[in-house]
C-alpha cells in the first residue's frame, strides 16, 4: 500500500486564516478536477462539450444575482434619485467642442460618429449610470475591461519574453500581438459589456430594475468565457460561490458550522493529488507542481 500525506492538514494550522480559504479551495480543485480526468480517462465519466463553459455560465448568474456590485455600482438597486440637471453643464461642453469646424479624415469622422452615439443615446430612468447612456455605458465598460485583460495577459509574459532579449530580440514583439492577449481581453470585455447591456435592455422592456435580471444577464455574459475557456477559473469560481453561500449560511443560522473543515478538506485534497501522482496519473494533473 502506497502512503499519501493525509497529514498534510496540520501544516494548514501554520497558515494564516486568510490563505487557509484560500488554500483549501486550490486544493479541492486541483482534487476534483484531477478525480475528474481520472474518471474520464477510464471511461466512468462522458466529458459535456465546453463544460467549462456552462460551469461559468451559472455560476456568474448565482453570483451576479447575489451580488450586482461585482461589474459595477451603477447595477445595485437604489431608492436614491440623482437630478439629471446636474449633468447639464457637461452637455453644453460638449455640444460646445462639436460645433468646431475642422478637416477631419476617416477616423476623426468615425470618431464623431461614436461620440455622437454615445452622447445621444437613450438612458432608462431606472439605469443608475447618470453620466453615460446605455450604449456607453456598454462601451466605456468592454474597452476598460479589455485594456485590463490585455494588460494582465501581457504582464504575465514578460518574463518569458526577456529570456530571448539577446538571443532573439525580434520575439519581444510578440508580448504585444499574442493571440492570448486579446482573448482574455475580449473575455473580461466582453462580460461586463453583455452583463450591462443585457441588464439595461431588461430595464427597457420591463420597465424596473430587479435583481432577477441578474438570473439572465449572468448567463448571456458567462458565454464570454468561448473567448478564453478556463477550467481553472470556473472550478475556481463555483467553489468561491459554495464557500460564500455556506458562510451565509452559517450566519443565518440555516447551516451548521464544522469546526477545522478546511484543514479536514485540505488533507483529504492533497491525498488525492499526490496518490493520483503515485499512481502514474501524471498525464491527469501535469500541471500541479509541489
Amino acid at each position: 500500500m502506497q502512503r499519501v500525506p493525509g497529514g498534510a492538514g496540520s501544516g494548514l494550522k501554520r497558515q494564516t486564516y486568510k490563505m487557509r480559504g484560500l488554500l483549501t479551495i486550490y486544493m479541492a480543485n486541483l482534487a476534483t478536477e484531477a478525480l475528474f480526468r481520472m474518471g474520464v480517462s477510464r471511461g466512468m465519466i462522458t466529458p459535456l462539450r465546453h463544460g467549462e463553459v456552462l460551469l461559468f455560465c451559472v455560476t456568474a448568474a448565482l453570483f451576479m444575482f447575489f451580488f450586482r456590485f461585482i461589474v459595477g455600482k451603477e447595477e445595485i438597486p437604489t431608492h436614491s434619485y440623482v437630478p439629471e440637471g446636474a449633468f447639464v453643464k457637461k452637455e453644453i461642453k460638449r455640444k460646445h467642442c462639436e460645433d468646431m469646424t475642422q478637416q477631419m479624415n476617416f477616423i476623426a469622422a468615425t470618431k464623431k460618429i461614436v461620440d455622437n452615439i454615445c452622447k445621444n443615446g437613450p438612458r432608462h430612468r431606472c439605469c443608475k449610470h447618470y453620466e453615460d447612456n446605455c450604449i456607453s455605458y456598454c462601451i466605456k465598460g468592454f474597452i476598460r475591461m479589455f485594456s485590463v485583460g490585455y494588460l494582465i495577459q501581457c504582464c504575465l509574459r514578460i518574463p518569458s519574453a526577456f529570456r530571448h532579449l539577446f538571443t532573439k530580440p525580434s520575439r519581444l514583439l510578440s508580448l504585444f500581438y499574442n493571440k492570448e492577449n486579446f482573448q482574455l481581453g475580449a473575455f473580461l470585455g466582453s462580460f461586463v459589456s453583455i452583463y450591462k447591456g443585457t441588464s439595461c435592455f431588461l430595464r427597457w422592456v420591463r420597465n424596473l430594475d430587479d435583481e432577477v435580471h441578474a438570473l439572465i444577464a449572468g448567463p448571456l455574459a458567462g458565454l464570454s468565457m468561448m473567448f478564453y475557456r478556463s477550467t481553472t477559473i470556473s472550478m475556481y469560481l463555483a467553489s468561491k460561490l459554495v464557500e460564500t453561500m455556506y458562510f451565509k449560511g452559517i450566519e443565518a443560522g440555516k447551516v451548521p458550522y464544522f469546526p477545522h473543515a478546511d484543514s479536514i478538506i485540505y488533507a483529504v485534497s492533497t491525498a488525492i493529488c499526490f496518490q493520483a501522482i503515485q499512481c502514474h496519473e501524471q498525464k491527469n494533473i501535469g500541471y500541479i507542481w509541489y
